[in-house]
């Protein structure tokens, strides 16, 4: 199970950070990956990917301003995501975890590298948001 972690450091105050990366329901307005996402019940919902490709997660964890966590599924990989959000001074610092396994074999080999490249993508996102 590959393992991937990002950390980076935003100058503004952690709430405004935390509240960008958890709603989800605007994501398509600053993701450059996603065409849209789909809010469903109870901790869920979907993303999809510009070529439409969905992938689901399922809220496990949610400690505002602090630490969220979900378990993640499509038809090529499962796994687990944990964000954690801290605050020093005017910096608030993000470390994004993520443990995912590959459903297809010849996938394996390719799933860091995937998952680094998509949590790169992300903080750059977010960054250019904030």
């Amino acid at each position: 199970m590959p393992i991937s972690n990002i950390k980076a450091i935003f100058n503004c105050d952690k709430q405004i950070v935390w509240d960008l990366v958890t709603d989800v329901s605007k994501y398509a307005d600053w993701r450059s990956d996603l065409s849209h996402t789909e809010v469903l019940e109870n901790g869920k919902f979907v993303e999809y990917s510009k070529s439409g490709f969905p992938t689901t997660f399922t809220t496990t964890l949610f400690d505002p301003y602090s630490r969220w966590e979900f378990h993640m599924e499509n038809s090529n990989m499962s796994g687990y995501w944990v964000g954690v959000f801290s605050q020093e001074g005017e910096q608030t610092t993000v470390s994004f975890t993520e443990n995912v396994t590959a459903k297809k074999w010849f996938l394996k080999p390719l799933i860091r590298r995937y998952l680094r490249k998509q949590q790169a993508q992300f903080i750059a996102d977010l960054k250019k948001r904030l």
